[in-house]
């Protein structure tokens, strides 16, 4: 009888095992907590550029100054205390998917623990990865270009300059994508901390200008300005949810650095320089009420204003680089989930799986943000449009998280909304705040989330329609096998291996070749790809093999949602486990598939248009799964879906 065996088998080349939080030296710990502070915190880290700034530019003139900018001070350091500490860094950050964060690997995890693929659960997850996706565009943008806009404070001759500065940094920014993170992530740590380190003197010595600054740290004040100003004080909260951007890194970043580092780092280096900045920006301006126009910058005594900007300036593309590689890194969960379709994945490191590059997804991105810097031409004026993608994505973080507690952590469904609900309403609130800007330029998040929605969802439907009409014009491997026992076609020499996503259905290459060439060779393998709802699967695991019959194979290779598959190592890897064959007399047979719409796909005829596109646009086979060009041979055949 037919049997599976699991193969124990050598660690793959580039398959980076799951962080251990425990047991790690304190010696190794350090350069995982500098390496956290240069990647995880980048984005967070450069909000004082603009949040203060834009918040106090709404409210300038409505009150007693003092009240005004003790109360806003104080919404910003209970943002950073209750969405930041408490919830990601305290909380959140115990939810990890062996390992991962993220709302993909936060999505899996809820469906672990629900132990189906529960539809809301999905579309929420689904929705978190599309207004990521937004932000990913507008945080270059503004982070870059407010950065930038520094020079128009240390020399009005250069404000007609800096758009054209800021392009040219974004384009440098995703031109270097191609060549890989590696060498230039050991310098973000550094350069990091030496950013933190001058904004939170910076803040401690401007304290002094204004010691009453402090009590904002009775949540009173924040509470009062808040209720006591109207629609101002609710416009003024979207506002500064700017200050809490980025907050999403520390959980979706988890995976690079492990838990313990961002916790430290976060508890005892950039909190506390955060809060001596705004601290410090705020006794300024109620000393100095000219400063309210660009607080951040004229906090830098004049001879160091210039060499400040460029320090900045390095900070938001730091902040920016994060954005653009954890784009990349959802992209392939997303492709490896079936969510979007196979694009070409570049690996930029030999020993390190998550450097990889994207180059469709990099050239879209840098087109997004050129025009988003064109059409908005100032960062006070992107700020607008940055929040509602931000605040979005914590709801749905926030929501999926309750399935967590509630299943997987055995908390009392009581206990569990009590405890969700109370971020919840926190997140809820910063939306409300955010959506009244939609029409101010809120709008671009919300439509480039839109759009990344609809195309999932095609791509879903799509494959989903188009599987059930394969396997329902198809035959079972199993019944081929019995049946070219009996016709018994021409064999040829050699080993030849057919992809297909469902090993138990005859592959369409397969047919096609009996068809057509009327002959199968001497050993034939049917190999499938499956994507696992856990970040890596362990290489114990890693392979599934069973005879079907002296000649047939099925080989399942299983993939964690953050691997990316590679048939060379994987096949090699078999060969050492003890599978017979020769690669160089072995030919990979393809199906590929010519799509047309049909009026009964089940799909509105627009649908199965867009997913006939979205299939064009995927990589094929061989340059997803690195085989060799030279070996493959495809079949092709027109579908109707």
């Amino acid at each position: 009888m037919p049997h599976d065996t699991v193969l124990e088998l050598p660690e793959e080349d580039g398959v980076r095992p799951t962080p251990v939080e425990h047991g790690h030296p304190a010696a190794s710990r350090w350069p995982m907590i500098l390496g956290s502070i240069g990647v995880v915190y980048g984005d967070i880290g450069t909000s004082p550029l603009y949040a203060l700034k834009t918040a106090l530019a709404h409210v300038k003139g409505t009150g007693a100054m003092v009240d005004e900018v003790v109360g806003i001070v104080s919404l910003l350091i209970y943002a950073l205390f209750f969405t930041v500490t408490v919830k990601y860094v305290l909380f959140l950050m115990r939810a990890d998917n062996k390992g991962e964060g993220g709302t993909l690997s936060l999505m899996a995890l809820a469906q672990k623990a629900l132990g189906h693929r529960a539809n809301t659960v999905f579309i929420l997850g689904v929705a978190g990865a599309a207004l990521f996706s937004g932000d990913a565009i507008i945080t270059p943008a503004i982070s870059v270009l407010s950065a930038v806009e520094g020079l128009g404070v240390a020399e009005k001759g250069l404000v007609p300059y800096i758009l054209p500065i800021t392009m040219v940094i974004l384009i440098t920014l995703f031109t270097v994508q191609s060549l890989g993170t590696a060498k230039v992530a050991s310098f973000f740590g550094p350069i990091m901390v030496v950013f933190f380190t001058l904004i939170g003197v910076l803040g401690a010595i401007h304290i002094a200008d204004a010691p009453v600054i402090l009590t904002a740290f009775n949540p009173l004040k924040g509470l009062s300005f808040l209720f006591g100003n109207g629609t101002t004080g609710f416009v003024t909260l979207g506002l500064v949810f700017l200050a809490v951007t980025g907050a999403e890194a520390l959980y979706a970043d988890m995976g690079h650095f492990g838990r313990l580092p961002i916790q430290l780092a976060w508890l005892f280096f950039v909190l506390p320089a955060l809060l001596l900045n705004y601290l410090g920006q705020g006794a300024m301006v109620l000393r100095y009420p000219d400063t309210i126009r660009d607080p951040f910058f004229l906090m830098v005594p004049g001879w160091a204003l210039i060499p400040f900007v460029i320090l900045a300036t390095v900070a938001t593309v730091i902040a920016s680089q994060a954005v653009i590689t954890g784009a990349f890194s959802l992209i392939r969960q997303a492709i490896q989930l079936g969510l979007l379709p196979r694009m070409e994945i570049q690996h930029k490191s030999e020993t390190t799986e998550g450097q990889i590059y994207v180059p469709r997804a990099n050239r879209l991105m840098l087109v997004g943000v050129l025009i988003l810097v064109l059409l908005f031409k100032s960062s006070d004026s992107l700020a607008n449009a940055y929040g509602i993608a931000v605040t979005g994505t914590m709801v749905v973080t926030t929501s999926l998280s309750f399935f967590v507690v509630w299943k997987l952590w055995r908390w009392p469904l009581i206990g569990a909304l009590a405890f969700v609900s109370f971020f919840l309403v926190i997140d809820l609130a910063f939306l409300f705040a955010n959506m009244v800007k939609v029409l101010d330029g809120g709008w671009v998040p919300l439509l480039l989330a839109f759009c990344s929605m609809l195309l999932m969802w095609t791509w879903v439907r799509g494959t989903a329609f188009l599987s059930e009409k394969t396997h329902r014009d198809s035959i079972s491997t199993r019944d081929l096998i019995r049946m070219l026992k009996k016709s018994k076609p021409t064999r040829v020499p050699g080993t030849a291996i057919f992809l297909t996503s469902d090993p138990d259905v005859a592959p369409s290459a397969l047919m096609h070749n009996l068809k057509h060439n009327k002959v199968v060779h001497e050993r034939v393998v049917i190999l499938s790809v499956k994507t696992a709802d856990v970040p890596r699967v362990p290489l114990a695991n890693r392979y599934q093999l069973e005879k079907l019959s002296d000649d047939f194979t099925k080989i399942i290779l299983n993939y964690g949602y953050m691997e990316h598959p590679r048939m060379p190592t994987a096949l090699a890897n078999l060969r050492k486990a003890g599978l017979r064959f020769d690669i160089m007399t072995t030919s990979y047979f393809l199906g590929r598939r010519s799509l047309k719409p049909s009026a009964t796909s089940g799909m509105p005829l627009w649908q199965d248009r867009l997913y006939i596109m979205l299939s064009k646009q995927a990589a094929t086979a061989p340059d997803f799964f690195s085989i060799p060009s030279d070996r493959v041979v495809e079949l092709g055949a027109q579908v109707a879906i």
